[in-house]
């Protein structure tokens, strides 16, 4: 479990409404709704005290429900997960960090939680992220796949859907990093970063980290070995059902 003194949540947002995918978290894919595969992942991480999925709609409260998941219903008017996971973490008494963990990722690494939750107690970090080298079949300039460069302290410097660094002569002499959606908090900052407005940069983007840099906030990024896998898009079910029913 997590260190003395030290109370880690990881909470899932969950939404119906999205817009590629409507009805996404229950969604079956390998004989289970979509949020429980991700649920059972996050369970098995050991540095994560409760894992509570945090949703507007019913139907999904009550397919959590039924599966042994901890649920807690937000209001519907939360313009992001960052909002609804920011409602349900102040209602928990003694918390002292947030696992923020996108509900359409059900090949989460729970080491991956567990080395995110780690550094952001024991080096006590505002605010973490996870990214990774780009594969070579990956292509750089897609603008669903978020780009982050890292500072010498592998803090972020910036986010973007464009390449950066761009290579001006053709050769990066420095790595892509793919950003992945999973982020850790601490619950003082978390409460912090919701009352910011959208930024100019953010909005521009549609990336909410940046809210984060312009405010002059930290972002300590991890990179990892191993890409994330999510299911955006009804397109991707196929392929996560083969690497789910493999493993």
């Amino acid at each position: 479990m997590s260190s003395q003194h030290k109370r880690v949540v990881a909470i899932l947002p969950a939404r119906w409404g999205s817009t590629r995918f409507p009805g996404k978290p229950l969604h079956i894919i390998a004989g289970k709704p979509l949020i429980q595969h991700v649920w059972e992942r996050v369970q098995r991480a050991r540095s994560v005290d409760d894992v509570i999925i945090a949703t507007d709609d019913m139907r999904i409260a009550e397919a959590a429900f039924a599966f042994g998941a901890e649920v807690s219903l937000t209001s519907p008017k939360h313009r992001s997960g960052t909002d609804r996971i920011a409602e349900v973490a102040k209602n928990i008494g003694s918390l002292t960090h947030v696992i923020n963990v996108q509900g359409d990722e059900p090949l989460i690494d729970p080491k991956l939680i567990d080395k995110l939750a780690s550094m952001l107690v024991h080096e006590k970090l505002q605010m973490i992220t996870a990214a990774n080298s780009f594969a070579a079949d990956d292509p750089v300039d897609n603008p669903n796949a978020v780009k982050v460069v890292l500072d010498r302290d592998s803090n972020a410097l910036y986010f973007s859907r464009s390449p950066i660094p761009f290579a001006r002569d053709g050769k990066s002499r420095a790595s892509w990093y793919r950003h992945q959606g999973i982020y850790g908090y601490s619950a003082s900052f978390l409460q912090q970063f919701v009352k910011w407005k959208p930024t100019a940069l953010e909005q521009t983007e549609q990336l909410e980290q940046l809210r984060a840099l312009e405010h002059g906030a930290k972002i300590r990024v991890l990179i990892t070995k191993h890409a994330s896998i999510g299911v955006d898009s009804p397109q991707d079910v196929q392929f996560v059902s083969k690497l789910l029913n493999t493993r």
